[in-house]
Protein backbone atom coordinates (compact mmCIF):
# COMPACT_ATOMS: atom_id res chain seq x y z
CA UNK A 1 0.00 0.00 0.00
CA UNK A 2 1.57 3.28 -0.80
CA UNK A 3 1.71 5.50 2.06
CA UNK A 4 4.47 8.70 2.56
CA UNK A 5 7.96 7.76 3.73
CA UNK A 6 7.83 10.34 6.78
CA UNK A 7 4.92 8.73 8.78
CA UNK A 8 4.77 7.16 12.60
CA UNK A 9 2.37 4.69 14.44
CA UNK A 10 0.53 6.27 17.47
CA UNK A 11 -1.54 4.65 20.28
CA UNK A 12 -4.66 6.58 20.93
CA UNK A 13 -7.21 4.56 23.19
CA UNK A 14 -7.00 1.09 22.13
CA UNK A 15 -6.07 1.87 19.06
CA UNK A 16 -3.09 2.12 16.66
CA UNK A 17 -2.49 4.95 13.88
CA UNK A 18 -0.44 5.85 11.08
CA UNK A 19 0.39 9.71 11.42
CA UNK A 20 2.24 12.13 9.55
CA UNK A 21 5.18 12.34 11.71
CA UNK A 22 5.41 16.29 11.29
CA UNK A 23 1.69 16.05 12.97
CA UNK A 24 3.77 14.94 15.68
CA UNK A 25 6.73 17.22 15.64
CA UNK A 26 5.42 20.99 14.30
CA UNK A 27 3.95 23.35 16.19
CA UNK A 28 0.84 23.37 14.07
CA UNK A 29 -0.03 20.32 12.10
CA UNK A 30 -0.25 20.51 8.65
CA UNK A 31 -3.01 19.80 6.49
CA UNK A 32 -0.93 17.69 4.15
CA UNK A 33 0.03 15.24 3.00
CA UNK A 34 -3.11 14.54 5.66
CA UNK A 35 -4.06 16.22 8.57
CA UNK A 36 -4.04 14.60 12.25
CA UNK A 37 -4.02 16.86 15.31
CA UNK A 38 -2.38 15.09 18.36
CA UNK A 39 -3.79 18.08 21.05
CA UNK A 40 -7.32 17.41 19.73
CA UNK A 41 -7.41 13.25 21.48
CA UNK A 42 -9.80 14.66 24.22
CA UNK A 43 -11.98 15.80 21.67
CA UNK A 44 -11.71 12.79 20.31
CA UNK A 45 -12.09 10.82 23.18
CA UNK A 46 -15.29 12.31 24.89
CA UNK A 47 -16.36 11.40 21.27
CA UNK A 48 -16.14 7.66 22.04
CA UNK A 49 -17.70 8.16 25.43
CA UNK A 50 -20.18 9.87 23.51
CA UNK A 51 -21.33 7.33 21.09
CA UNK A 52 -21.06 4.34 23.67
CA UNK A 53 -23.16 5.77 25.82
CA UNK A 54 -25.28 6.57 22.76
CA UNK A 55 -24.86 2.74 21.39
CA UNK A 56 -25.51 1.13 24.72
CA UNK A 57 -28.99 1.86 24.23
CA UNK A 58 -29.85 2.17 20.56
CA UNK A 59 -31.75 -0.98 19.08
CA UNK A 60 -31.54 -0.10 15.51
CA UNK A 61 -28.42 -0.33 13.05
CA UNK A 62 -25.09 0.74 14.66
CA UNK A 63 -23.79 3.25 11.45
CA UNK A 64 -21.34 5.31 11.87
CA UNK A 65 -20.01 8.04 9.04
CA UNK A 66 -17.39 10.20 9.54
CA UNK A 67 -17.67 12.71 6.51
CA UNK A 68 -14.74 14.81 6.62
CA UNK A 69 -12.42 12.45 8.13
CA UNK A 70 -8.69 13.59 7.71
CA UNK A 71 -6.28 9.83 8.73
CA UNK A 72 -9.15 8.41 9.86
CA UNK A 73 -8.44 8.66 13.84
CA UNK A 74 -12.10 8.98 15.35
CA UNK A 75 -13.86 6.60 12.42
CA UNK A 76 -10.87 4.02 13.44
CA UNK A 77 -11.60 4.53 17.35
CA UNK A 78 -15.11 3.93 16.70
CA UNK A 79 -14.86 0.64 14.36
CA UNK A 80 -11.96 -0.64 16.83
CA UNK A 81 -13.60 0.45 20.60
CA UNK A 82 -16.63 0.59 20.08
CA UNK A 83 -19.71 -2.24 19.15
CA UNK A 84 -20.63 -0.95 15.43
CA UNK A 85 -22.20 -2.60 12.58
CA UNK A 86 -20.37 -0.84 10.31
CA UNK A 87 -18.09 2.21 10.16
CA UNK A 88 -17.55 4.53 6.71
CA UNK A 89 -14.83 6.78 6.67
CA UNK A 90 -15.04 9.52 3.73
CA UNK A 91 -12.09 12.54 3.05
CA UNK A 92 -11.37 13.80 -0.36
CA UNK A 93 -7.77 13.80 0.45
CA UNK A 94 -6.45 10.01 -1.00
CA UNK A 95 -3.36 10.47 0.90
CA UNK A 96 -5.74 10.30 4.34
CA UNK A 97 -7.30 7.60 2.72
CA UNK A 98 -4.64 5.45 2.12
CA UNK A 99 -3.14 5.55 5.72
CA UNK A 100 -6.63 5.57 7.35
CA UNK A 101 -6.68 2.09 5.47
CA UNK A 102 -3.12 1.17 6.88
CA UNK A 103 -4.85 1.70 10.15
CA UNK A 104 -7.46 -0.39 9.62
CA UNK A 105 -5.28 -3.50 8.63
CA UNK A 106 -2.62 -2.51 11.77
CA UNK A 107 -6.24 -2.99 13.65
CA UNK A 108 -7.62 -6.00 12.07
CA UNK A 109 -10.52 -4.22 11.27
CA UNK A 110 -13.36 -5.53 9.02
CA UNK A 111 -16.36 -3.73 9.46
CA UNK A 112 -14.82 -0.35 7.94
CA UNK A 113 -15.59 1.26 4.15
CA UNK A 114 -13.55 3.90 3.12
CA UNK A 115 -14.93 6.70 0.62
CA UNK A 116 -13.21 9.62 -1.45
CA UNK A 117 -16.53 12.10 -1.97
CA UNK A 118 -16.55 15.66 -1.03
CA UNK A 119 -18.66 15.68 2.16
CA UNK A 120 -21.92 16.96 0.88
CA UNK A 121 -22.05 14.10 -1.76
CA UNK A 122 -20.91 11.62 0.81
CA UNK A 123 -24.00 12.92 2.94
CA UNK A 124 -26.09 13.11 0.10
CA UNK A 125 -24.94 9.38 -1.13
CA UNK A 126 -26.16 8.37 2.86
CA UNK A 127 -29.71 10.04 2.59
CA UNK A 128 -31.59 7.27 1.72
CA UNK A 129 -33.67 4.93 3.92
CA UNK A 130 -30.92 1.89 4.36
CA UNK A 131 -28.06 3.47 3.98
CA UNK A 132 -28.63 6.47 7.26
CA UNK A 133 -26.00 6.38 9.90
CA UNK A 134 -27.14 6.24 13.94
CA UNK A 135 -24.12 8.45 13.91
CA UNK A 136 -23.19 10.90 11.70
CA UNK A 137 -19.91 13.17 12.59
CA UNK A 138 -18.84 16.52 10.76
CA UNK A 139 -15.44 17.80 11.97
CA UNK A 140 -14.23 20.14 9.40
CA UNK A 141 -11.94 22.91 9.26
CA UNK A 142 -13.88 26.30 10.59
CA UNK A 143 -17.24 25.91 10.20
CA UNK A 144 -19.77 23.25 10.24
CA UNK A 145 -22.31 25.00 8.91
CA UNK A 146 -22.46 24.27 5.26
CA UNK A 147 -22.88 20.17 6.16
CA UNK A 148 -25.85 21.14 8.64
CA UNK A 149 -28.29 20.29 5.67
CA UNK A 150 -27.25 16.75 4.29
CA UNK A 151 -25.75 15.95 7.78
CA UNK A 152 -29.26 16.09 9.31
CA UNK A 153 -30.10 14.25 6.21
CA UNK A 154 -27.80 11.44 6.91
CA UNK A 155 -28.81 10.86 10.16
CA UNK A 156 -31.21 8.07 11.10
CA UNK A 157 -34.61 8.87 12.92
CA UNK A 158 -33.41 8.87 17.00
CA UNK A 159 -29.57 8.86 15.96
CA UNK A 160 -26.83 11.47 16.97
CA UNK A 161 -25.36 13.98 14.38
CA UNK A 162 -22.07 15.38 16.16
CA UNK A 163 -20.87 19.00 14.44
CA UNK A 164 -17.14 20.75 15.64
CA UNK A 165 -17.11 24.00 15.18
CA UNK A 166 -12.76 25.97 14.82
CA UNK A 167 -13.83 29.71 13.85
CA UNK A 168 -13.75 31.05 17.19
CA UNK A 169 -13.53 34.15 15.93
CA UNK A 170 -16.38 34.67 14.15
CA UNK A 171 -18.51 32.71 17.13
CA UNK A 172 -17.06 34.80 19.71
CA UNK A 173 -17.74 38.49 18.28
CA UNK A 174 -15.33 39.25 15.99
CA UNK A 175 -16.75 39.15 13.31
CA UNK A 176 -20.86 39.42 13.30
CA UNK A 177 -21.52 39.92 9.61
CA UNK A 178 -19.90 36.44 8.39
CA UNK A 179 -21.19 35.23 12.00
CA UNK A 180 -24.79 35.81 10.98
CA UNK A 181 -24.35 34.72 7.49
CA UNK A 182 -22.96 31.21 8.73
CA UNK A 183 -25.51 30.58 11.54
CA UNK A 184 -28.19 33.04 11.19
CA UNK A 185 -27.54 35.03 14.37
CA UNK A 186 -24.74 37.41 15.93
CA UNK A 187 -22.68 36.97 19.34
CA UNK A 188 -21.99 40.04 22.24
CA UNK A 189 -18.41 39.52 23.30
CA UNK A 190 -18.53 38.60 27.09
CA UNK A 191 -16.95 36.36 29.47
CA UNK A 192 -18.86 33.28 29.30
CA UNK A 193 -18.52 33.60 24.89
CA UNK A 194 -18.02 30.00 25.09
CA UNK A 195 -21.86 29.20 25.58
CA UNK A 196 -23.18 31.96 23.29
CA UNK A 197 -21.04 30.06 20.48
CA UNK A 198 -22.45 26.73 21.05
CA UNK A 199 -25.91 28.09 21.49
CA UNK A 200 -25.75 29.99 18.29
CA UNK A 201 -24.80 26.39 16.80
CA UNK A 202 -27.47 25.06 18.17
CA UNK A 203 -29.75 27.32 17.14
CA UNK A 204 -28.84 26.99 13.32
CA UNK A 205 -29.13 23.58 13.83
CA UNK A 206 -32.61 23.67 14.73
CA UNK A 207 -33.20 26.16 12.00
CA UNK A 208 -32.22 23.74 9.47
CA UNK A 209 -34.02 20.96 11.04
CA UNK A 210 -37.15 22.93 11.25
CA UNK A 211 -37.33 23.58 7.31
CA UNK A 212 -36.54 19.84 6.98
CA UNK A 213 -39.24 18.47 9.35
CA UNK A 214 -37.31 17.28 12.21
CA UNK A 215 -36.31 18.35 15.48
CA UNK A 216 -32.89 18.09 17.62
CA UNK A 217 -31.86 17.54 21.21
CA UNK A 218 -29.11 18.84 22.78
CA UNK A 219 -27.49 15.64 24.35
CA UNK A 220 -23.74 16.74 25.10
CA UNK A 221 -21.72 20.20 24.25
CA UNK A 222 -18.08 20.96 24.78
CA UNK A 223 -16.14 23.92 24.76
CA UNK A 224 -12.41 22.12 25.09
CA UNK A 225 -9.03 23.84 23.23
CA UNK A 226 -10.16 25.66 20.22
CA UNK A 227 -13.06 22.94 19.39
CA UNK A 228 -17.01 23.72 20.22
CA UNK A 229 -18.93 20.26 19.64
CA UNK A 230 -21.86 19.66 19.97
CA UNK A 231 -24.00 16.11 19.85
CA UNK A 232 -27.52 16.43 19.11
CA UNK A 233 -30.40 13.51 18.86
CA UNK A 234 -32.40 13.45 15.28
CA UNK A 235 -36.38 12.70 15.53
CA UNK A 236 -38.07 12.80 12.65
CA UNK A 237 -41.08 14.76 13.34
CA UNK A 238 -41.37 18.55 13.49
CA UNK A 239 -40.08 21.06 16.45
CA UNK A 240 -43.07 22.36 18.42
CA UNK A 241 -40.58 23.79 21.11
CA UNK A 242 -40.53 27.85 21.25
CA UNK A 243 -36.90 27.23 21.84
CA UNK A 244 -35.05 30.01 19.69
CA UNK A 245 -34.41 33.09 21.21
CA UNK A 246 -31.81 35.49 22.58
CA UNK A 247 -29.50 36.25 25.57
CA UNK A 248 -29.57 40.11 26.89
CA UNK A 249 -26.25 41.04 27.99
CA UNK A 250 -26.05 44.15 29.91
CA UNK A 251 -22.43 45.43 29.67
CA UNK A 252 -22.68 48.78 32.14
CA UNK A 253 -24.19 46.28 35.29
CA UNK A 254 -23.31 42.55 34.21
CA UNK A 255 -26.54 41.09 33.82
CA UNK A 256 -27.40 38.90 31.49
CA UNK A 257 -31.03 37.02 30.67
CA UNK A 258 -32.39 34.36 28.27
CA UNK A 259 -35.38 35.75 26.69
CA UNK A 260 -37.44 34.59 24.06
CA UNK A 261 -38.16 38.48 23.04
CA UNK A 262 -35.70 40.91 21.14
CA UNK A 263 -35.84 43.29 24.59
CA UNK A 264 -32.90 46.23 24.67
CA UNK A 265 -33.16 47.25 27.76
CA UNK A 266 -31.46 46.34 31.28
CA UNK A 267 -34.01 45.21 33.81
CA UNK A 268 -31.40 45.96 36.85
CA UNK A 269 -30.20 49.06 35.81
CA UNK A 270 -32.02 50.80 33.00
CA UNK A 271 -29.25 50.54 30.74
CA UNK A 272 -28.73 49.76 26.81
CA UNK A 273 -28.37 46.33 26.51
CA UNK A 274 -26.61 44.09 24.28
CA UNK A 275 -28.46 40.98 22.60
CA UNK A 276 -26.67 37.97 20.96
CA UNK A 277 -28.69 35.71 19.01
CA UNK A 278 -31.03 34.27 17.40
CA UNK A 279 -29.84 31.43 19.22
CA UNK A 280 -30.59 27.93 20.87
CA UNK A 281 -32.81 28.69 24.38
CA UNK A 282 -33.25 25.52 25.71
CA UNK A 283 -31.00 22.72 27.48
CA UNK A 284 -27.79 21.86 26.12
CA UNK A 285 -26.96 18.82 28.43
CA UNK A 286 -29.52 16.03 28.72
CA UNK A 287 -28.72 14.81 32.19
CA UNK A 288 -29.62 10.91 31.66
CA UNK A 289 -26.89 10.96 28.75
CA UNK A 290 -24.31 12.62 30.52
CA UNK A 291 -24.59 10.30 33.72
CA UNK A 292 -24.67 7.24 30.71
CA UNK A 293 -21.70 9.11 29.79
CA UNK A 294 -19.86 8.98 32.83
CA UNK A 295 -20.30 5.51 33.29
CA UNK A 296 -19.05 4.37 30.08
CA UNK A 297 -15.90 6.75 30.71
CA UNK A 298 -14.81 4.31 33.61
CA UNK A 299 -14.98 1.44 31.02
CA UNK A 300 -12.81 2.96 28.52
CA UNK A 301 -9.57 3.66 27.57
CA UNK A 302 -9.64 7.88 27.55
CA UNK A 303 -7.81 10.79 29.56
CA UNK A 304 -8.32 11.24 32.76
CA UNK A 305 -9.36 14.92 31.78
CA UNK A 306 -12.81 13.26 30.29
CA UNK A 307 -13.94 11.99 33.69
CA UNK A 308 -13.27 15.39 35.04
CA UNK A 309 -15.37 17.53 32.34
CA UNK A 310 -18.35 15.13 32.23
CA UNK A 311 -18.91 15.88 36.32
CA UNK A 312 -18.79 19.54 36.01
CA UNK A 313 -21.29 18.96 32.77
CA UNK A 314 -23.34 16.55 35.25
CA UNK A 315 -23.35 19.00 38.24
CA UNK A 316 -24.33 21.91 35.59
CA UNK A 317 -27.14 19.69 33.39
CA UNK A 318 -30.34 21.19 34.61
CA UNK A 319 -28.77 25.06 35.69
CA UNK A 320 -29.85 28.04 34.22
CA UNK A 321 -28.38 29.40 31.26
CA UNK A 322 -25.24 31.41 30.81
CA UNK A 323 -22.59 31.38 33.47
CA UNK A 324 -20.58 33.42 35.29
CA UNK A 325 -16.60 34.08 36.17
CA UNK A 326 -15.51 34.50 39.86
CA UNK A 327 -12.84 37.04 38.54
CA UNK A 328 -15.89 38.99 36.04
CA UNK A 329 -17.99 39.12 39.43
CA UNK A 330 -14.99 40.33 41.42
CA UNK A 331 -14.04 43.03 38.62
CA UNK A 332 -17.78 44.54 39.17
CA UNK A 333 -17.85 44.52 42.97
CA UNK A 334 -14.16 45.70 43.13
CA UNK A 335 -13.38 42.79 45.67
CA UNK A 336 -10.71 40.13 45.24
CA UNK A 337 -11.99 36.90 43.96
CA UNK A 338 -13.71 34.33 46.38
CA UNK A 339 -12.37 30.82 45.54
CA UNK A 340 -14.90 28.70 43.09
CA UNK A 341 -15.94 26.36 45.72
CA UNK A 342 -16.65 28.54 48.32
CA UNK A 343 -18.81 31.03 45.89
CA UNK A 344 -20.92 28.13 44.98
CA UNK A 345 -21.49 26.87 48.56
CA UNK A 346 -22.35 30.57 49.39
CA UNK A 347 -25.10 30.83 46.86
CA UNK A 348 -26.49 27.14 48.00
CA UNK A 349 -26.13 28.75 51.82
CA UNK A 350 -27.96 31.63 50.67
CA UNK A 351 -31.02 30.05 48.82
CA UNK A 352 -29.28 29.43 45.24
CA UNK A 353 -28.92 27.16 43.23
CA UNK A 354 -25.47 27.13 41.99
CA UNK A 355 -23.05 25.03 40.28
CA UNK A 356 -19.28 24.82 38.55
CA UNK A 357 -19.53 24.70 34.99
CA UNK A 358 -17.34 22.61 32.44
CA UNK A 359 -16.80 25.68 30.16
CA UNK A 360 -14.65 27.65 32.34
CA UNK A 361 -12.23 26.56 35.03
CA UNK A 362 -13.60 29.46 37.52
CA UNK A 363 -16.84 29.47 36.41
CA UNK A 364 -20.09 29.24 37.73
CA UNK A 365 -23.92 28.95 37.49
CA UNK A 366 -26.73 30.00 39.61
CA UNK A 367 -29.86 31.51 39.25
CA UNK A 368 -29.01 34.62 41.46
CA UNK A 369 -28.59 37.87 39.38
CA UNK A 370 -25.50 39.92 39.62
CA UNK A 371 -27.19 42.16 42.56
CA UNK A 372 -27.09 39.22 44.33
CA UNK A 373 -24.36 37.67 43.72
CA UNK A 374 -22.13 40.83 44.74
CA UNK A 375 -24.13 40.55 47.96
CA UNK A 376 -23.30 36.77 48.56
CA UNK A 377 -19.64 37.55 47.58
CA UNK A 378 -19.33 39.93 49.71
CA UNK A 379 -20.04 37.95 52.83
CA UNK A 380 -17.12 35.29 51.50
CA UNK A 381 -14.11 35.00 53.06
Amino acid sequence: MDIPDETLQVVEGDTRLLVPKRSITDVAPPKRPAFFNPKAQVNRDLSIIAYAAFLDKFDGPKIFLDGLSGIGARGLRVANELKVDKTVINDLNPVALRMAEYSANLNGLKNIEFSEKEACEFFSSCSKKGRRGSIVDIDPFGSPAAFFDCGIRATIHGGILSTAATDLQVLNGLFDDACKRRYGGVPVRTKYGAEIAIRLILGSLRAVAARLGVEIVPMFVESYMHYYRTYVKVRNRPDQQENLGYILHCKNCGHRKITLEHQCRCELCESKASLAGPLWIGKIFDKEFVQDMLTQSSRLTVEKTCEKILCKSLAESEMPGTYFTIDEVASMTRSSPPKLEKAVSGLQGNGFTASVTAFDPTGFRTDANINEIASVFKTIH
